[in-house]
């Protein structure tokens, strides 16, 4: 079942789209007598309040709505040939990029890249050297890796999991694996920091094996950088984790196999041109918590190969999310218990003026608890210093801007405060709340809004969701919670997107699904 299909998201109110009668708003459940027994049946009311009642046996039929518009759709009147007139005109519509999708996977097919040979007597060794215990949907990822890797056409493989579920190691066993095949690996990610943290576990992981590990940022000197880029031209350097830097025209590769792209879509789209070029010559992995629709969309409709770790590693907890008003006693409270149990504090400030202000003002709040502050722009050592000082728990509570928010992981930090919580886009809060709970330990995010201050609609929606999705594994849901609130775009033209908000997202994926089907069949 996918994300877009769970009937459990759809809650009374919201609209859904049914299959035979088009749009209406969901209003719940009633109890219907038939043949002197009461039966459960969902409740759809369309326009005029005419009413629909539908039976569990045909939940198939219904979908949660979701268009590319902020704007609500209207609803469609029973009986009339309005939805059936936008369902056909979408059915139309679809062929094309049908059509396009098909030569895409058809010329990826017809090329030919570079067949890695099946796992060495290294790679089990690798892999048992894992640390926690391995989950069935990790363990299930890994395996479509590694096949795709050992396939002769170019792998172009998007490996969806939430924060935490284990992305890193399935990426740390293609890269061994290239490796091992005398392949290079590059490791593009989107911050310094997580470049710093990627550096670090990949190569703990892999001390023990004859493979050398690189960081290109601007954590390097520039003497360093030079002699890593030579490395990466003359071969010496295996595998090498960076930025967009990695983009760089100095940077020459002497046998790229694998490139592996961490949350791709806090890329640009120069960055990101550069990257299509790549797929169709190199194997491609793309690792994301919340991936962006059209991302997700093309990965459903057969574009883009997809794995999904939905299994939470064991023994992990949700983590406890609280909007509240800015208050300096929950502050200093929430601090200090987190202190008293070992553990460590991220306080969220996105803005670098006045960062220093509201760092001393936390001090004065908890006397005896390490304070230090952590922004973008601060000297890289510098910043590279009080990182692996909190890394190492040498900090009690950092104050930083979402610096932090991709990627970085430290199990002892199980307390966040984000400070105007209600300026932060949703996938930000969730990128953000994530940095904690990675441990068994009970965690809290605590989400500040301003007192007396009236908040956009938006914001009480975004504010909502990230409050509502609590429990493991809400980075899909929480994609397309986004994608409602503030609206998409125009993300497969104009004539694609006017289809999709007549007949709702997930319709518009059955309705071309069909058509790649029928093509497939004629073909």
């Amino acid at each position: 079942m996918s994300p877009i299909d769970n009937f459990i998201d759809i809650e009374s109110g919201d609209y859904v789209v049914h299959a035979d009668h088009g749009i209406g708003r969901y209003l719940g459940v009633e109890r219907i007598k038939i043949d002197k027994t009461y039966v459960e049946h969902l409740v759809i009311e369309y326009s005029g309040k005419d009413r629909l009642f539908v039976s569990f046996a045909d939940l198939d039929k219904i979908q949660k709505y979701l268009g590319f518009e902020k704007r609500l759709p209207k609803l469609h009147k029973l009986g009339s040939k309005l939805w059936k007139a936008a369902k056909d005109r979408a059915k139309k519509g679809v062929y094309k990029i049908a059509v396009e999708l098909l030569e895409l996977q058809a010329k990826r097919r017809a090329l030919q890249g570079h067949a890695f040979g099946p796992d060495t007597e290294w790679q089990s060794d690798l892999e048992e050297s894992f640390p926690y215990t391995q989950t069935p949907d990790q363990a299930k990822a890994a395996i479509e890796v590694k096949k795709d890797m050992e396939a002769p056409r170019p792998m172009d493989r998007l490996l969806c999991g939430d924060v935490g579920y284990g992305k890193t190691e399935v990426a740390i066993r293609a890269a061994f694996k290239a490796a091992m095949g005398n392949k290079q690996v590059a490791i593009l990610v989107p911050t310094t920091i997580l470049a710093e943290q990627h550096y670090n576990t990949f190569s703990s992981r892999m001390k023990d094996f004859p493979v050398r590990v690189e960081m290109l940022s601007r954590f390097r000197t520039d003497a360093e950088q030079l002699c890593i880029i030579k490395g990466v031209a003359d071969g010496s350097v295996d595998i090498v984790i960076g930025t967009h830097r990695l983009l760089s025209g100095d940077m020459v590769f002497k046998d790229l196999g694998l490139l592996i792209i961490d949350e791709e879509q806090r890329f640009g789209v120069k960055h990101k041109e550069h990257l299509k070029k790549m797929r169709f010559s190199v194997d491609i992995l793309t690792l994301t918590a919340t991936p962006i629709p059209r991302t997700l969309y093309l990965a459903l409709m057969g574009g883009r190969d997809i794995s999904v770790i939905n299994t939470p590693p064991s023994e992990r907890l949700p983590v406890e999310t609280r909007v509240v008003h800015y208050d300096e006693e929950l502050i200093r409270d929430s601090i200090l218990r987190e202190k008293r149990r070992g553990g460590q504090i991220f306080f969220v400030h996105n803005r670098i003026a006045g960062i220093g202000k509201i760092a001393e003002r936390i001090a004065a709040l908890v006397p005896g608890v390490s304070v230090v502050v952590a922004h973008g722009r601060m000297p890289e050592k510098h910043l590279e210093e009080t990182m692996i000082k909190f890394i190492d728990g040498e900090i009690d509570c950092l104050v930083s801007t979402t610096i932090i928010e991709s990627g970085i992981d430290i199990p002892n930090a199980n307390t966040i405060i984000i400070n105007r919580a209600d300026a932060f886009g949703l996938s930000e809060l969730y990128q953000l709340r994530g940095r904690v709970g990675r441990f068994t330990r009970a965690a809290y995010a605590y989400l500040l809004v301003p007192k007396n201050m009236v908040l956009s609609s938006e914001s009480e929606r975004r504010l909502t969701a990230i409050k509502k999705f609590q429990e493991l594994g809400s980075g899909f849901k929480l994609a397309m919670e986004d994608l409602q609130i503030r609206g998409a775009g125009n993300l497969l033209g104009t004539e694609q997107h006017g289809y999709i908000n007549a007949v709702g997202f997930d319709m518009y994926c059955r309705l071309l699904k069909s058509a790649i089907d029928s093509f497939k069949v004629v073909k």
